[in-house]
């Protein structure tokens, strides 16, 4: 017999389906809607309580409908992902050597591309 709480899935897993659903409506959403367009077994108490979460760190905005809210994301999906990266830098001090990491296991093909974003802001 298996653990109900095996088979949760991660937070970040679930926040990554509300935002995909965000996205894909292109509309502010209920919470009962984002059940719904995620198509689960999710509890929409559970959909709710990721979109507060999710609000609470500014990744999507809501505006208030009736007794509850519409939520729409914030940030398109390559916006969101730089804010992580900003994210995860913040989190050490030692900046040039967490940058210097980063570059040298950057693909040829990714360190050109930052190289041609940078010669391009130094215009």
């Amino acid at each position: 017999m298996s653990n109900a709480k095996d088979e949760r899935r991660p937070a970040g897993e679930l926040e990554a389906a509300v935002m995909a659903a965000l996205w894909a409506a292109g509309a502010p959403l209920t919470a009962g809607r984002v059940q719904t367009e995620l198509g689960s077994q999710l509890a929409r108490t559970t959909v709710t309580t990721i979109l507060t979460r999710l609000h609470e760190k500014g990744v999507v905005g809501r505006e208030r409908q009736g007794r509850g809210y519409v939520y729409f994301p914030v940030q398109d999906a390559p916006g969101l992902t730089a804010r992580r990266m900003h994210s995860e830098l913040d989190r050490d001090t030692d900046r040039e050597t967490v940058l210097a990491r980063f570059v040298a296991q950057l693909s040829p093909d990714d360190e050109q591309l930052l190289r041609q974003l940078l010669e391009g802001d130094e215009q």
